[in-house]
């Protein structure tokens, strides 16, 4: 039976900034701890406007295994949806009592009949989940052959069991699915991963689904598909040059297999989605009426030269250990690559936010990614000598970081004139054109530096300092924005060292720090407990590891009354729900009555 947590004590850390302060300039700031992530007193909390704090945690006691990933709010029936791709399901959490969510199902895919007459097997995945506000929920399954075509299974949220609606069916390895403002669109990005051995390369695509007025799955006559065909040579359409097409092009169409759609987001009105191309480094624009990619906008590349956008590049600094030591290199550049991308409005224009993870392909034979100091060795191309990054390939500079070797060839192809990381350790606003009007530069890696010194750059299996320094940083894995008292906020979950970061977003071009939580323990290092046979012991200890999936749940749509973030965390296997509070404003005890002189009787009356 999962264990069941109220509240964590003890290890959540706490760093707050006054918005506006010496941060915006690269200066390091002081760290703040607090039991429970609750630190009311502090003056430069205060400040901040907003506060976070532990509310409730429900553990499925899995570690490493992906049990907590994407997850989901229904406010209709009070519950929270998380994909737990270790079982192959999606786990129903009531969060009725949010400080004490309690699973009360799963919904599994096996065994269902899509309405192409396929009917899903034993082995698949499930990838991503999202749910209507009328309760019509779906979730991305992925085929146990992950290269065939994989499914979109639906279900009502409202439902007191576990059962589904339907399926139909989509492209190879659906990894995210977003629904449309309107209730109009399902839409999934099918990734189209090539398998183990890069024998088998499937084209990405994007699936639209027109989905019924009422809760009932849909046919598949009304699922259409968005490809890439119109980028390849002679197809009409122009692939800008800095989208990135790259290594072993199996098959006809190079470029459609190539590119492989991550993660949606879609406008507020309901008529574009802009779809996250990883490894590509790049964003495609898909019609959703017409279910056509329109354009595809390369993110274009960091400049780790600059002052104040520098990076941590070594797990070895100059004393021959571990060290901060975040330095600007010309001649470096970052890939953004981000995982996780999402829309949202400010002044009547459309924003978009990116969490810049990185990504690097290995797929059979083929490495993308290797580190500096083998440039020059076993078959690798060299530093040009005229770079200036030419002397800086020892483990104390940049010998140690983790590069690709498929950009910054000089124009004779004969050597690296630059070189170029994978992420760019930071998160971005975006324009819909492409327009990069905010970067979070060297903020990630100095805010968490501050908070905790000792376990900087730490990985998330292993507490550790600099186990990431050589690779990605604090890795930025996915975002959510909800608004607050009328002003927008981004909440970052950092995959690596854990934990999440508050920005206040209302202005895109002048994004401010407010705020950085991390429930996470680092005395407990989960790695040595599980060689040591205390692993099932020590992982309640161990808090959150590896946020992956983040959703907002508004004031209005809260069971509480007040707005929450809840975080699924794919490594620890745990969902988190945080209070969220804007600091000195007295609470709406009036809101709490009216619910309670409800008991709830008006939720999900029509599905239950």
């Amino acid at each position: 039976m999962p264990a069941i947590s109220r509240r964590r004590s003890a290890s959540a850390t706490v760093l707050a900034l006054v918005i506006g302060s010496v941060l915006a300039t690269g200066a390091m700031v002081p760290a703040a701890s607090a039991d429970d992530g609750d630190e009311r007193d502090s003056p430069s909390r205060k400040a901040a406007g907003l506060t976070l704090s532990v509310l409730g945690r429900y553990e499925t006691g899995v570690f490493d295994a992906s049990a907590a990933e994407i997850v989901t709010y229904h406010a209709d029936s009070e519950r929270l949806f998380v994909v737990n791709a270790q079982a192959g399901a999606v786990d129903v959490l009531d969060a009725v009592d949010p400080a004490v969510p309690t699973k009360l199902f799963d919904l599994t895919a096996e065994g269902i009949t899509a309405d192409d007459g396929s009917v899903i097997p034993a082995g698949t995945t499930a990838n991503s989940v999202a749910v209507r506000e009328d309760g019509l929920g779906a979730i991305a399954i992925e085929s146990d052959v992950k290269t065939d075509a994989g499914w979109l299974v639906f279900f009502d949220a409202n439902t007191d069991e576990a059962a589904v609606l339907g399926a139909v069916r989509v492209g190879a390895l659906p990894d995210m699915v977003s629904i449309s403002a309107d209730g109009r669109y399902a839409v999934v990005a099918n990734e189209g991963e090539p398998n183990e051995d890069f024998t088998v390369d499937p084209e990405g695509s994007v699936s639209i689904v027109t989905l019924p007025g009422r809760v009932t799955a849909p046919v598949q006559s009304v699922v259409r598909a968005a490809d890439f065909h119109a980028f390849e040579a002679g197809g009409g359409k122009t692939l800008p040059e800095d989208v990135r097409v790259f290594g072993p092009r199996l098959g006809a169409n190079p470029v459609s297999v190539n590119l492989e759609p991550e993660y949606v987001a879609i406008d507020a009105g309901s008529e574009v989605a802009y779809v996250a191309l990883q490894e590509a480094n790049a964003v495609a624009v898909v019609s959703l009426a017409e279910a056509d990619i329109t354009e595809i906008w390369p993110l274009g590349f960091k400049d780790h030269g600059l002052d104040g956008n520098g990076i941590d590049a070594s797990d070895r600094d100059p004393t021959g250990a571990p060290t901060l030591n975040i330095k600007s290199y010309e001649g470096l550049k970052g890939m953004y690559m981000p995982d996780g991308i999402t829309a949202y409005t400010a002044d009547d224009e459309t924003y978009l936010v990116t969490a810049n993870e990185g990504d690097a392909r290995e797929w059979g034979d083929y490495e993308e990614g290797v580190r500096v100091k083998d440039l020059g060795a076993d078959g690798l191309l060299p530093i040009c000598a005229d770079s200036p990054l030419a002397g800086l390939t020892g483990d104390a500079d940049l010998g140690r970081l983790n590069v690709t070797t498929e950009n910054g060839l000089n124009e004779a192809g004969t050597c690296y004139q630059e070189l170029y990381a994978f992420g760019a350790r930071s998160f971005s606003i975006w324009t819909t054109g492409g327009e990069q009007v905010f970067d979070s530069a060297q903020q990630l890696e100095e805010i968490t530096a501050a908070a905790n010194p000792d376990f900087f750059n730490s990985n998330h299996s292993v507490s550790n300092l600099e186990g990431r320094s050589d690779d990605k940083g604090p890795e930025p894995e996915n975002l959510a924005i909800g608004e607050i008292d009328g002003r927008s906020y981004a909440f970052i979950g950092l995959e690596r060292v854990g934990g999440i970061m508050a920005y206040d977003i209302t202005d895109p071009a002048s994004a401010t720090f407010v705020l950085y939580i991390n429930n996470r323990d680092f005395s407990v290092s989960m790695e040595g407990s599980v060689e040591a046979g205390t692993g099932a012991a020590d992982l309640p200890r161990a808090g959150d590891l590896g946020p992956e999936g983040l959703v907002f749940v508004s004031a209005k749509d809260s069971p509480s009354g007040r707005p929450m973030l809840a975080v699924g965390n794919e490594v620890s296997g745990t969902t988190t729900l945080f209070a969220i509070a804007a600091e000195g404003k007295k609470r709406d005890r009036s809101a709490d009555k009216d619910r309670d002189d409800k008991g709830h009787s008006d939720r999900g009356d029509s599905g239950r």
